[in-house]
């Protein structure tokens, strides 16, 4: 068990340095995800990068990996709007991503609580 929680946790942090760095090689996705009325959407975005490469990279060393854990969690809160705001626009980003409605309610009802639990397992020692 114990080394199925390591596997998901080098596989957790992959996933958010390459999150992360995909918001600098093509933000104009992330760009199109945040909600008109917040402003700064570009530093938004470079803040959404950081943040997960940041993170992603401090999972790896056991002295940030508590911490790190609660910033993803805290992360994957602060996206909320963003996962509201596509369900509004009926999954369907004008000459973006375009997706069966019902898949953003999925996103944030299962996807994003699964991602909370994930990162919340690994606010502990493993």
């Amino acid at each position: 068990m114990k080394k199925l929680k390591i596997v998901g946790l080098y596989f957790m942090s992959a996933l958010y340095i390459l999150a992360g760095i995909n918001h600098f090689i093509s933000p104009e996705g992330y760009l199109r995800l945040i909600p008109e009325y917040l402003p700064a959407h570009e530093l938004i975005n470079i803040l959404a990068g950081i943040c997960e490469v940041t993170f992603g990279s401090a999972l790896l060393f056991p002295k940030t990996r508590g911490l790190a854990s609660w910033g993803i969690i805290l992360m994957l809160l602060a996206f909320i709007p963003a996962h509201i705001y596509f369900i509004q626009l009926n999954s369907c980003i004008e000459n973006g991503i375009c997706l069966p409605p019902w898949t953003g309610r999925f996103r944030l009802l299962i996807i994003h609580p699964v991602l909370i639990a994930w990162a919340y397992q690994y606010t502990r020692e493993i």
